[in-house]
């Protein structure tokens, strides 16, 4: 529930109480918001308690999925704020929530000395589902999924915060943080499984199973200072993050097969980063400013890992085991980084109508890692060993023009370049057993990229009822490499050209845009917005593939958007929008098979709202939201992909003050979904019934 009600519902509650005779002469004195909330007093605290449920039919991971709840009852305290004076300018805070099986909770506290510093403690956890659906076979109506419940994760963090924000000594800020992710949530990677025909398609969905824990410190002094008659603004701080993350992923092999196997990639991390950094400003004439910055981070890592087949997941590697493909186990390795930033900014007004605004930015980094492991191959293994490193350098610069010397137009130009050079190799890696797997890889190359950005926008305000917004920009990043070492064939004679057969990349976009905002009658807003979006992937291979400079992907994008907001009625307004998103990429591999489509990710949009003041106690609030797209496409062999799905929702919320500082709350909310791109295996309804009464005091 909003903490603080839309202006307009105060000034409606305030018209509608002066109507009533009887109380006219006793609320001539009422403000608009305390009529809203109802007397003269002012609640500055508040407990808000809540009860419902989701009840579903059709896929309740789905449902689950796309409600970010789980089906059931809950109830709790929906929202709580106190906070009172302990002593002289001295003020203690608590908020938080706490609600019943949906893993969704929170407490804060802060205590707060006016002019001398604050004392804050925030724990905080919340949890999302996943359906857990994998691929959808056509041709054999039947789509994969995860068995049981829909997986879930837990976001939690433990945090506080201490400030001494004394005037006229340094403030300092001192930040600890304690974030974390528990559970499991679906995979991109899915697992074979042979159709209707024998043929091999990976459609059976894996698992992320997440274990992670980060613990972070972070102490910041900001003060000031005169210099040369100038006041200087300035700090200095200091950084140190840790994180222990242990992630898997989980695959099944031929689910409800004879051969059905399990595969376990556990990949383990624990780093240490230090960074600090510093920051300088100040107005060096009236018409002057500038600031800069530096950051150094420096990066300690260490992993582990392993992929081991067996009849379940996490199990441990058995020599024995007939093992489904190359796996590896005992990896172990570390990397280190240095990181180091450098901005300038500044800041003129040659004019009082004319800025410009230059700046600078250097980044510098580099890195080394080295790894050791076992490759397995049923009872066959084989030791491998890794080296790598880069060194790189970007320097961007960007200057930005700002004019409003013309009477209800403000102009907007200007351009971003990013030049930068560096180097990489790698050594070894996976090798292969009994002449299965990767072959280990040498590899060098010396790179420089160049990136361009221009972009330009204008406002005009031809009437007051009208505001119209035109802008665009183009931007292009291109790529070359120098392919000093590689041990594979650029002509695909060993079977793999990679990593060394591009020599060049560009990523090239257009952009334009347009919004027109109209208030044509009082209390009639219209937006219509209009962008459109040209872009090109091009990529020249090495000279020795024989290959030439090819277009390898280009995709077009139009949305277009209105918007409307009506109150015709002091006590009755509506809101509506209507986007429609056209977009398709295309490559050059659609057109020699239907193996590969181009791809759609066309879809609408659209939504209203109406706010009803039934009396002055009682408010209605409805709304609408639809969605559709229409893009799944079935290959003529491989899987069907793209969007599919319509959803209508449908919401209701009845507020009712039922005295001065007592308030009870009715929702209810529906929802179909339509699940084309799973042949309707995600289908499902979900009802929504919940009711709220807090307590103001």
């Amino acid at each position: 529930m909003s903490r603080k009600p839309a202006l307009g519902r105060y000034l409606l509650g305030a018209s509608l109480l002066a109507l009533g005779a009887q109380s006219q002469a006793a609320d001539a004195l009422i403000k608009p918001e305390q009529a809203y909330e109802g007397g003269t007093n002012t609640y500055n605290n508040w407990v808000t308690l809540s009860a419902g449920g989701l009840m579903t039919s059709g896929n309740k991971n789905a449902a689950e999925q796309g409600q970010r709840m789980s089906s059931g009852a809950f109830g709790g305290i929906e929202d709580l704020h106190f906070q009172t004076e302990v002593a002289k300018k001295t003020t203690f805070t608590l908020d938080g929530h706490s609600i019943f099986d949906q893993h969704n909770y929170s407490v804060g506290l802060g205590l707060q000395k006016e002019d001398l510093g604050y004392l804050r403690l925030l724990f905080d956890n919340y949890r999302t589902w996943d359906s857990g659906i994998g691929g959808y076979i056509p041709a054999d109506r039947k789509t994969y999924a995860l068995p049981g419940d829909a997986l879930s994760l837990d976001r939690g963090q433990i945090s506080f915060e201490a400030g001494l924000i004394k005037p006229n000594v340094p403030q300092v800020i001192f930040k600890y943080r304690h974030a974390y992710r528990d559970g499991e949530k679906s995979s991109t990677l899915w697992g074979p499984v042979h159709d209707g025909n024998g043929d091999v398609r990976r459609t059976f969905p894996g698992i992320n199973d997440l274990d992670e824990k980060i613990d972070t410190f972070q102490l910041d002094l900001t003060h000031h200072a005169t210099v040369a008659k100038k006041t200087v603004n300035y700090g200095v701080g200091v950084g140190y993050e840790h994180g222990d993350l242990n992630d898997s992923e989980k695959l099944t092999f031929w689910q409800s097969e004879p051969t059905q196997q399990k595969a376990t990639d556990k990949q383990g991390t624990t780093y240490d980063l230090l960074s600090t950094h510093a920051f300088a400003e100040s107005w060096l004439k009236d018409n002057l400013f500038f600031s800069t910055g530096f950051l150094y981070a420096n990066l300690d890592d260490s992993f582990s890992g392993s992929r081991v087949y067996g009849d379940d997941f996490d199990v441990a590697y058995n020599p024995s085991y007939p093992g489904l493909g190359y796996g590896y186990t005992s990896l172990d390795g570390n990397a280190h980084k240095n990181e180091y930033i450098w901005n300038l900014n500044l800041m003129s007004q040659p004019t009082k109508n004319f800025s410009i605004i230059p700046s600078l930015r250097v980044q510098e980094e580099d890195w080394n890692a080295d790894s050791s492991g076992t490759g397995t191959l049923g009872t066959d293994t084989q030791d491998f060993n890794s080296h790598s490193g880069r060194n790189s350098l970007d320097v961007a610069e960007r200057l930005d023009f700002r004019y409003t010397g013309v009477t209800n137009w403000v102009f907007n130009l200007g351009g971003q370049w990013t030049e930068g050079q560096g180097n990489y190799f790698e050594n070894g890696g996976l090798t292969q057993v009994n002449g299965i797997g990767p072959a280990p890889v040498k590899y060098a190359t010396d790179d420089t990229r160049f990136f361009q950005k221009y972009f330009a926008s204008t406002r005009w305000y031809p009437v007051r009822q009208a505001s119209l917004d035109v802008g665009g920009y183009y931007k292009i990043n291109t790529y070359n490499y120098n392919n000093n070492s590689d041990n594979t064939p650029d002509d695909l004679s060993g079977g793999s050209a990679y990593p060394g057969f591009i020599d060049y990349q560009s990523f090239e976009t257009w952009d334009g845009n347009v919004r027109l905002t109209l208030r044509p009658i009082s209390r009639v807003t219209l937006v219509s917005r209009y962008e459109y979006q040209y872009s090109t992937i091009n990529m020249r291979p090495a000279g020795s593939s024989g290959l030439s400079e090819q277009e390898t992907s280009t995709m077009n994008t139009h949305i277009i958007g209105q918007n409307a907001s009506w109150t015709p009625l002091n006590w009755l307004g509506f809101q509506a929008g209507l986007n429609y998103v056209l977009s398709k990429t295309k490559t050059p591999a659609s057109d020699y098979t239907q193996a590969i489509l181009n791809a759609q990710n066309n879809y609408w949009t659209a939504n209203f709202n109406a706010n009803l003041t039934l009396d002055d106690k009682t408010d209605l609030d409805l709304g609408y939201y639809y969605y559709y797209a229409n893009d799944f496409q079935v290959p003529a062999a491989g899987l069907g992909l793209g969007a599919g799905a319509r959803q209508n929702s449908v919401t209701a919320t009845l507020t009712r003050r039922i005295t001065k500082n007592l308030r009870l709350n009715l929702k209810f909310a529906y929802t179909h979904f339509d699940d084309t791109s799973n042949g309707g295996y995600g289908d499902y309804d979900s009802s929504l019934v919940s009711s709220s009464l807090q307590y103001r005091f």
